[in-house]
This record gives C-alpha cells, structure tokens and sequence, in this order.
C-alpha cells in the first residue's frame, strides 16, 4: 500500500511555475553578482594565482562529493522546504561574507569556506529544484518549462550578474555579496509560498534503508534504463572534450582569432546570446521535430561545432559557431531535462538527476587537464578534433538508441 500526500499539487498551477521562475531569477541574480565578485575580493587578499584559482576548486568540490548524497537527501525529504532551508542557509553564508568585507574582516580562509559551504547546499538545492518540476507542470509542457529556466539562469549569470557585481564590487567590496545574501533570501520567502505537498509518496510500513543503498538503487534503476543510460553515457564522453576546449578557449582566442580581453568578453557573450534565443524557442523546436529528431540532430550539432571551431579564422565565423552553439546547449537541455523528468519515477528523481549532474561537474577536472596537455603537445586545434573524434566513435553506438521507436517504447515504460 502507498501512502498518499494529504494534497497532490495540480499540474495546471501556472502561478506555481511563475513563482518557481521568479524565485530562480532572482537567486540566480544574486548568485552571478557574488560569483563574480568572490575572485575580486580573493585578489585583494592574495597575489598568489595558485590561491586564487583554488577558489574555483572550492566551489566545485562539492558536486563531485556530495551529488549522490543530495540526489538521496532529495527522494527523502519535502523538497520545497529543502530548497527554502538551503537557500535561506545560503543567504546567511554570503550575508556573513558580505558583512566581514565591510567591516574589513574578510581573510581567504573565510571566503573559501563559505564559498565551500555555498557549492555544499547547492548541490541539494539544485537537485531538488529539478526534480521539483514535474509536481507544478504538465509533462507536455516540461521542456518550455526548463527552456524558461534555463534562459533565465543564462541571462542572469552571463549577462546581468557579472557586469552588475562588478560595478558593485568597485564601488564597494561589500555590496554584491549583500545583494547576493539578498537575492536567496528572496527566493526563499517566494518558495515558502508554493502549494502543495512535495514529499515521494513511500511505502507504508517499509523499513529505512541506509544512505548508501538508496543511490545504489537510483545508480542501478538508471543503468537499467536503455534511453537514460544512453543518455548519461553521452553526455558522459561529450562533456570531457568539451570542458578541455573551454579551457584552452582564451588562448584560442587570442592566437588563432587575434582577440584581445575585450573581444574574448565578446566572444563569450555570443554563446550567452545563443543559449537566451535557445530558451525562446526549444518549446518550439522541440514540438516541431519530437524527441527522437531532436536528439540525432544535437548530436550532428556537437560533432560539427568543435569542427567548425577547430577550423575557424575569422572572429565572424566563430561567433557565430558560439551563438549556435548556445542556442543547441538550451534546447538540447532542456530536452534532456525533461526526459529525466518525464521517465524517472518520482521517487528516484533526485538520485538519478544527481548521478546527471555528477557526471557533468566531474568531468570538469580531467578535461581541463586533457585542454592543457593536447593544446601544449599537438597545438590549440587539438581539444576540438578530440570532440569530433568522440562525437563520430559515439554516433554508431547511440543513433539507434535515439530512434522514433525507442524513445517511444521509454515513454510508454519499456525503456
């Protein structure tokens, strides 16, 4: 017997999902002023680059420790109010930072710790918020849903937040963290607000079972599913080559593009600008072309982008690359997004978007390293030919996996 939720929040609720979005702009706001504003204020504390880019580290050593366990924490918990307690936690944290840079009392010990503790409740909040999803909206509408998301998390970490933090931050070394210690306190007050009841509904009179055997099952549950396996696969092997091209991207830029800072900046902001036009239309493209269609061509996209990279001389053309590119991440995302949603029972949600996102933060350190090596040895071209390389040995492998058919047989619960 399953025990049922005392009030089973209805998929029409349209001012649910407008609060969600509201309270994901405006943390994501104050999330891209204090982001940017950490290194600033870590540079004025040390001149030691190893120290300063040990920040980095910081911020991303959560994701591969504690994933798993917050995709867990996730199926057990009320996920509104886990994402309320987390994100108030996460004021508090950068309230402090905020409060110890006005009163000159900032130390680099201090900011690595919060911003340790920041990427620590992030992990839970992030995957509760995904998995949170499916309980506001219809199925049929999830990839707009994520598309909106997602846009909005581009526009305001890519476009809003940096510029304004540092605006703020030269104004005053306190201001985009008390702005940021603001921002998550308003999208936990907003959250607060959302009805319904977001706890699995669980087995009545089944026993607890430790921690460690419930992401074993979500880990099992996912390897046996043939689409979302594949899936995970993919982005798997796609997300080390990528992660190595980005890395090298500055130089890229500067010797084969002949950018300056200024026109990198540029350069970036095409693939934000991309990813923004990507969250307007996946909705659309994605009803247009269905799933199936939709996966085969993301999957040419990732294979003939680092192509046209690899090959490109003109800033034009490369910008261009860039802006199509981001507009294929969205779509492709939100898709994937709402695949994960859509076919994972709600009980394992979070554990198996965990293993997703673990996937996609652990793949950051060895394609880094795998960036630096092949620019050194075989020359800046190098990190982009490895995508292709993965793109095409993977494209025999996956392509039938991605069919019309099987993609149907996952939906209909055969996957």
């Amino acid at each position: 017997m399953i025990a049922q939720p005392t009030q089973t929040p209805s998929p029409r609720l349209v001012g649910e999902f407008r609060k969600l979005w509201v309270s994901s702009a405006v943390s994501n706001l104050g999330d891209g002023v204090a982001l940017v504003a950490a290194p600033l204020l870590a540079a004025t504390l040390t001149d030691d680059p190893a120290l300063i880019a040990g920040l980095a580290l910081v911020q991303r050593l959560p994701w591969l420790l504690f994933a798993l366990a917050s995709g867990a924490l996730a199926d057990r918990l009320d996920r509104r109010r886990a994402m309320v307690v987390v994100a108030a936690c996460r004021a508090v944290l950068i309230g402090v930072l905020g409060v110890a840079a006005l009163l000159d009392q900032a130390s680099l010990p201090l900011l690595y710790a919060v911003f340790f503790l920041l990427s620590t409740g992030e992990t839970l909040f992030d995957t509760a918020a995904a998995t949170i999803l499916p309980a506001i909206v219809p199925r049929e509408v999830l990839p707009r849903a994520n598309a909106q998301l997602s846009a909005t998390l581009t526009v305001a970490n890519q476009f809003v937040g940096p510029p304004l933090g540092g605006f703020l931050f030269a104004a005053a070394l306190a201001l985009p963290f008390l702005l940021g210690a603001g921002g998550l306190a308003t999208a936990a007050a907003i959250l607060l607000t959302l009805r319904g009841t977001f706890r699995v509904a669980r087995e009545v009179g089944r026993p607890a079972t430790a921690l460690r055997a419930e992401i074993a099952e979500g880990v099992r549950w996912l390897w046996r599913h043939r689409l979302l396996r594949t899936l995970a696969l993919t982005l798997a092997v796609l997300n080390v080559p990528l992660v190595a091209q980005v890395s090298i991207m500055v130089l890229f830029a500067r010797e084969r593009l002949g950018f300056g800072p200024e026109g990198f900046g540029l350069l970036l902001t095409t693939y934000g600008l991309g990813g923004t036009l990507g969250g307007l239309v996946a909705g659309r493209v994605i009803d247009r072309l269905g799933a199936s269609r939709t996966l085969r061509l993301a999957l040419l996209i990732e294979i003939a982008t680092p192509a046209a990279l690899a090959l490109a001389r003109d800033p034009f053309l490369a910008g261009a690359t860039l802006a199509l590119f981001g507009c294929h991440a969205t779509v492709w995302g939100a898709l994937l997004s709402s695949l994960r949603q859509e076919l994972t029972p709600d009980r394992l949600r979070g554990r198996v978007e965990s293993v997703y996102r673990l996937i996609e933060y652990g793949g950051a350190a060895p394609g880094a390293i795998l960036g630096g090596l092949l620019a050194a040895r075989l020359g800046l071209a190098a990190p982009f030919w490895l995508g292709v390389a993965a793109g095409i040995i993977l494209l025999p492998f996956v392509w039938g996996a991605f069919s019309a058919r099987a993609v149907g047989e996952a939906r209909e619960g055969d996957g």
